[in-house]
């Protein structure tokens, strides 16, 4: 038994070594994966069953809206046999088509307007503007020193 024997039986070990440690190393990996797997599957339920619930309720609501389909306002007169005046319509129609519209964008304006006046975009308008008034401020720092040199070198030559 010589130095190759024992070469041989130190690299079988250490190769054994490397494949136990690779193969625990690995095993934590598949751990964590199938954790990862398994919360994935729970939160793909979750958004099936809560996807599900949505589709109910937009089936009911057309449901809905189709018993009521004879009222709404954009579908009076459509065929023939509808007549205007066996179908009145409410008060409350009339007033939701005439002043909705209207009302939706004057309370976009107000969000605007809100928008415009909050805090954070006056910081901003302000460091704006700050900015703007110290670069002119350089800039005619820098125009008012030209011309003093010009007038200096003229007086010079003169």
């Amino acid at each position: 038994m010589g130095w190759p024997f024992w070469g041989v039986v130190c690299l079988l070990v250490a190769m054994t070594a490397l494949v136990v440690t690779l193969g625990i190393l690995f095993a934590g990996e598949r751990r964590r994966g199938r954790a990862e797997r398994a919360a994935l599957l729970a939160e793909q339920r979750q958004l099936s069953a809560r996807v599900e619930e949505l589709s109910r309720a937009a089936a009911t609501q057309r449901r809905i809206a189709d018993e009521h389909a004879d009222w709404v306002i954009t579908r009076l007169g459509e065929s023939e046999d509808d007549a205007v005046a066996t179908r009145p319509v409410s008060d409350q129609l009339v007033l939701s088509a005439a002043f909705g519209e209207p009302l939706v964008k004057v309370l976009a304006f107000g969000h605007g307007v809100r928008r415009a006046l909050s805090a954070e975009s006056r910081n901003r308008i302000r460091f704006e503007v700050r900015r703007e008034v110290r670069r002119a401020r350089k800039q005619r720092r820098r125009e008012m020193k030209d011309a003093w040199r010009r007038v200096q070198a003229e007086d010079r030559a003169a």
